[in-house]
């Protein structure tokens, strides 16, 4: 048996914060939502205390690389499509 594991970093920009306390609100509200709807492992895991840039990791375990990459792919298509944010950089992993 294979097990692979995905990883996706997602740095995001959040122009309509105006606090820390905006951020978190979106950013909270948006790793709950993508934790339930795919089932997946989710943090914001860089720049805490920045006002308007959130960095967030996703990790997913399988034993199919291809499910991987399409969970993955659905997660990253999700934040892309989410008006509240602004998706600038992303990096893909699986090992």
């Amino acid at each position: 048996m294979k097990m692979h594991i995905g990883t996706l970093t997602i740095t995001l920009y959040l122009h309509a914060a105006e606090s820390l306390k905006d951020k978190r609100s979106v950013v909270k509200s948006l790793i709950e939502t993508t934790r339930k709807k795919f089932n997946v492992s989710i943090a914001e895991v860089d720049d805490l205390d920045k006002w308007r840039k959130a960095t967030i990791g996703v990790a997913c375990v399988a034993n199919d690389v291809q499910y991987l990459n399409r969970v993955l792919d659905k997660v990253l298509d999700t934040m892309e499509s989410n008006p509240e944010v602004e998706v600038s950089e992303t990096a893909l992993e699986l090992l």
